[in-house]
């Protein structure tokens, strides 16, 4: 099992941004979604983020939306996405999930960190949680040494920020753009501004995501941030394929070309 800070701790040592990948548990059925999540740790991603699928989905766009669709319709619930973690979690990548608040609250804080702690989890995102309700969900994780990852939009104020980074843990999401998931043709202008002004608030790592998808976009937000997220893209990669095996491959060339594109040949410090 390895831990958020020692994803980053590693990348770091390795002249490069860490690379973190997003694909739903369940999608396209459990078992082939443990395949591909190997996949991805197999090609190099630093860390994994599982997605429980849900129903109503906020911040999803319309490509992660249908692969929800697709693993609800299997049948995937909560419980199983805790199950795909347990089987990915023994490798060298940090395992964490991705869920809305709705999920973790019918479990109960307290029962659902300490399933994931159980499973191998090291950390949650959760992109529709306010530090200001999160206090139960915070010493829930803070008990288990799971890492809380909060999200910064491009329109957050200074004050805000400082709100969010100091009840995040592990790292902060900063999204690039306002607005859903999904591959785009730039990764917009905001996202460098808004990774400067959370250096002035917080020492932990920023990942940037939403709108990462090609090499290319990858390598420019790795030369100013601590990590890149990719989610989309995975998810599209499957969504083409004709079969599993082709899907496990896809995944797994997309994964190689990401983690070489963020690396940094010159060893210099983004900060």
């Amino acid at each position: 099992m390895t831990t958020v800070p020692e994803a980053f701790a590693r990348a770091r040592a390795g002249g490069r941004a860490a690379l973190i990948a997003y694909l739903p548990a369940g999608f396209p059925d459990p078992a082939s979604s443990v395949l591909l999540i190997r996949a991805l740790v197999d090609a190099g991603v630093d860390m994994v983020e599982v997605g429980i699928p849900y129903s109503d989905p906020l911040m999803d766009g319309p490509v992660i939306c249908q692969a929800a669709e697709i693993a609800l319709a299997a049948g995937t619930t909560t419980d199983d996405a805790l199950q795909v973690v347990a089987q990915v979690s023994d490798g060298p990548a940090a395992i964490l999930m991705m869920t809305y608040w709705n999920l973790i609250d019918r479990f109960g804080p307290d029962t659902f960190a300490a399933r994931l702690a159980a499973a191998g989890g090291v950390g949650v995102i959760t992109p529709d949680l306010t530090p200001e309700e999160a206090g139960p969900w915070l010493a829930a994780c803070d008990e288990r040494d799971l890492a809380h990852v909060f999200l910064a939009a491009p329109s957050s104020t200074p004050d805000r920020l400082a709100v969010v980074a100091r009840a995040a843990s592990g790292f902060v999401y900063a999204a690039s753009v306002m607005g859903v998931t999904g591959t785009r043709e730039s990764v917009g202008g905001a996202a460098q501004g808004l990774v400067a002004r959370l250096r002035d608030v917080t020492d932990l790592p920023v990942a940037v995501g939403i709108g990462v998808s090609t090499p290319e976009q990858a390598a420019e937000v790795a030369g100013y941030a601590d990590g890149v997220i990719v989610g989309s893209a995975f998810v599209r990669r499957v969504l083409a394929a004709p079969n599993p095996t082709a899907a496990v491959a896809a995944v797994s060339e997309l994964a190689g070309e990401l983690v070489a594109a963020v690396g940094r040949p010159n060893m210099q410090e983004v900060r």
